[in-house]
């Protein structure tokens, strides 16, 4: 069993440019509190604890006069520390998981190995960029964060899609399946690690 039995974690990071905290229940029924300062992003990480049903609260303050970049770069990173310490040592977790999202005219592909090897493959760029103020490169900034902090390697891949919105909201909500897919515990393995080496 995982040293993280109840695979709950909280996670807090202050600098100059951002003030956050985080909590996150990985076997949670997709309940959500978010307060970023960013409603766009507010949405987005909605609809991610909805579809990955994660338990997930943020509040986060930061330099939003300034960009979002600071605000959402920053909070990827503190939701991939949250998921790290709640999956602790890894032991019974299927590690992999994939999903393609369909939203309207666009489709988005997701695979994650949660193994300890962060690598980030990105490939996910609308005809459109922005969402009102919100450009959506910042989503890239975030699975970037996301991918350091968890030690994943995450594949974002739109496959078509016009919308920025849409392809945003594809993005998320894949990324919560897959991660719900990955996380979830192997019931023919669930004390075995999922690697030979004997470490991830």
């Amino acid at each position: 069993m995982a040293k993280n039995s109840k695979r709950v974690a909280t996670v807090a990071r202050k600098t100059a440019e951002t003030d956050i905290v985080l909590t996150l229940g990985v076997d949670g029924a997709g309940v959500s509190k978010i307060e970023t300062g960013v409603p766009f992003f507010d949405h987005m990480l909605t609809l991610f604890a909805k579809h990955g049903l994660f338990d997930l609260t943020v509040k986060a303050k930061g330099d939003v006069d300034v960009d979002y970049h600071h605000t959402v770069e920053d909070v990827g990173l503190v939701l991939g520390q949250a998921f790290k310490e709640a999956l602790g040592d890894k032991v019974g977790i299927k590690r992999y998981g994939f999903f393609l999202l369909p939203m309207d005219e666009s489709l988005a592909r997701i695979v994650v190995d949660v193994g300890g090897r962060p690598h980030l493959v990105y490939e996910a760029n609308a005809p459109t960029m922005f969402v009102r103020d919100f450009n959506i490169i910042l989503v890239k900034e975030f699975c970037r964060a996301f991918s350091n902090a968890l030690g994943a390697n995450l594949h974002v891949s739109l496959v078509y899609g016009e919308e920025p919105h849409h392809v945003a909201e594809a993005i998320f909500k894949g990324l919560a399946r897959a991660l719900d897919a990955a996380t979830q515990i192997e019931p023919r393995a669930a004390d075995q690690l999922p690697s030979t080496k004997g470490k991830i």
